[in-house]
């Protein structure tokens, strides 16, 4: 009988240590079954961040390394100089990469350092309890902000996509999302395009993925993922914001 369906090669058999109903699972399927379609398992090594993927190296079969908060493309940056045949991946959320991490985000990118970055945004600080992150929506109850983000004093929710579509740098940056069918084939096609890229030496990819937090934003599961389309993807749209190999084939033609 054919297989139709099995767990990808780069995961390993260890059980998940998230919260029910949260999406970081599929998000890490994704990025494996990634790893396994282009056949780079003995290749790869990833960056695991502070943050509740913390522990994703107990989860990917491929070499993995944890950085310090926020640090994870720079340290992304030093393996891949020392390693250049290497495929190097990190997998960050917001409160990592968006804040602590911004520096090392912008800089990487602007150097269009040949790593693949995967940002996960669900809008908040979800292992140390749900404080408000730089991904917050304006009006979002968080435990830092208790009477909803107030933009006046806390400033506006930033839109990575956006802004490193504007450097010069990067070869590949689009958001995407897990709260649909639909939405988690499409990131998975992302997702490998951003390693493809890596391994054909483009440059920087950055994939962000919109997702969910149900216990830190004391919702069900499904209410979570309804607040997603209704809420997140208003303010996050989806789509690619930066493919340069792409613009200029579609010029070419």
């Amino acid at each position: 009988m054919a297989i139709v369906f099995q767990k990808p090669r780069a995961l390993t058999d260890a059980a998940l240590h998230y919260c029910p109903g949260c999406p970081h699972g599929i998000i890490h399927r994704l990025v494996a079954e990634a790893i396994d379609s282009l056949g780079i398992e003995g290749e790869t090594i990833g960056v695991a961040p502070v943050g509740c993927a913390v522990m994703a190296y107990d989860y990917f079969a491929c070499d993995m390394i944890e950085a310090a908060h926020g640090r994870a493309p720079a340290t992304a940056t030093g393996i891949k100089r020392c390693r250049p045949d290497s495929i190097v991946f990190t997998y960050q959320g917001d409160g990592d990469l968006a804040s602590i991490g911004m520096a090392e985000t912008v800089h990487a990118a602007a150097r269009n350092e040949n790593i693949t970055v995967i940002f996960v945004n669900n809008a908040i600080y979800g292992m140390t309890g749900g404080q408000m992150a730089p991904t917050s929506l304006p009006g979002q109850v968080t435990q830092t902000s208790p009477y909803g983000r107030d933009v006046t004093h806390c400033g506006w929710p930033i839109r990575v996509c956006e802004l490193l579509a504007t450097l010069e740098g990067p070869e590949y940056v689009a958001r995407v999302a897990v709260n649909s069918v639909k939405n988690v084939k499409a990131a998975g096609k992302a997702i490998r395009k951003a390693f493809q890229n890596q391994i054909d030496k483009k440059g920087f990819s950055l994939i962000e993925v919109v997702s969910a937090c149900p216990t830190n934003w004391g919702m069900t599961p499904q209410k979570a993922l309804e607040w997603v389309e209704s809420d997140m993807l208003p303010y996050y749209p989806l789509g690619v914001y930066k493919d340069r190999s792409g613009a200029k084939e579609a010029d070419a033609t």
